[in-house]
């Protein structure tokens, strides 16, 4: 009977299918769309899913493929700058060179001048990030008041925007037990194309009747199936357990991420706790 592969060396498979596909088209235009369609990956995970097993973003990762290959035609190989530019995937040479001295801060011609130069990095996840080993919860919908907001996650003034739903909290008599401070995001940083396309809504879940109030909307937000994780650590450090999350304990427990946006709940009152004592559930949709 032929052996069924586990949910991690199913993921290897079709990264390594995706990074040799890279590899073997490294002189080609690469359309990331393509790959995310060959992975079989559920569209709004694949970059996430990505980065996090490769250390880098997509577009980064074939970057520095073309790069490194240059470097090595440069280091071991008499074939001139022009022809190795378009043997990388470059239709000119000063875009290789752009590019060259923006990732490796040193020009081609240079670098094959200087034998002894290193250029050659390694990235892996962070290792020492406070994070649960996670478990599967069946969540029922929620109600919230939100605030949407634009542009980059870490200048969001998030204490401002739950101040003022506790004010509406109070002007509403809407006190209860189980009230939750959320946030949906719905882009990922590291594959926008600016901060501009970044979106997410700041929420507060309220358990009675609520009612709209200038920006203050009301929603309905869809529950389901999620895996949640418990991170102790400032939320400027949060992006390093995603990348644990995605790139090691959601493939390690069996757990494949579905079509849906991931959220995070805030435990801990940063006015007083300690920044890297800060505790946050985050919730990555599940099969």
């Amino acid at each position: 009977m032929k052996k069924r592969l586990t949910t991690q060396e199913d993921y290897k498979r079709r990264i390594d299918k995706i990074v040799e596909f890279i590899r073997m088209n490294i002189d080609t235009e690469i359309d990331v769309q393509t790959l995310a369609d060959m992975s079989a990956f559920s569209a709004f995970h694949f970059h996430r899913i990505i980065k996090a097993y490769l250390g880098e973003p997509i577009g980064v990762f074939i970057v520095r493929q073309r790069l490194e290959s240059a470097a090595k035609l440069l280091r071991y190989s008499d074939i001139n700058i022009s022809e190795i530019a378009y043997r990388v995937g470059y239709d000119v040479p000063s875009s290789l060179t752009k590019a060259f001295v923006k990732l490796y801060g040193i020009s081609p011609t240079k670098f094959r001048q200087t034998k002894n130069y290193q250029i050659m990095t390694n990235q892996t996840i962070a290792s020492d990030v406070k994070l649960s080993k996670g478990k599967v919860v069946e969540l029922d919908s929620k109600t919230v008041m939100y605030i949407s907001k634009t542009g980059n996650y870490s200048n969001i003034e998030y204490g401002d925007i739950f101040k003022m739903f506790w004010e509406e909290v109070k002007r509403q008599g809407l006190f209860s037990k189980g009230i939750e401070h959320l946030a949906f995001y719905y882009n990922s940083p590291e594959v926008s194309t600016g901060d501009e396309n970044l979106r997410c809504d700041v929420c507060l879940s309220v358990h009675k009747p609520v009612e709209p109030n200038g920006e203050i909307g009301v929603k309905s937000i869809a529950g389901g199936k999620f895996a949640v994780f418990t991170y102790i650590g400032r939320y400027d450090k949060v992006g390093h357990a995603y990348d644990k999350i995605y790139g090691e304990l959601l493939a390690k427990n069996g757990w494949v991420a579905r079509e849906n946006f991931c959220f995070e709940k805030y435990i801990s009152n940063p006015t007083r706790v300690d920044p890297d004592k800060l505790k946050t559930e985050i919730y990555i949709p599940v099969d």
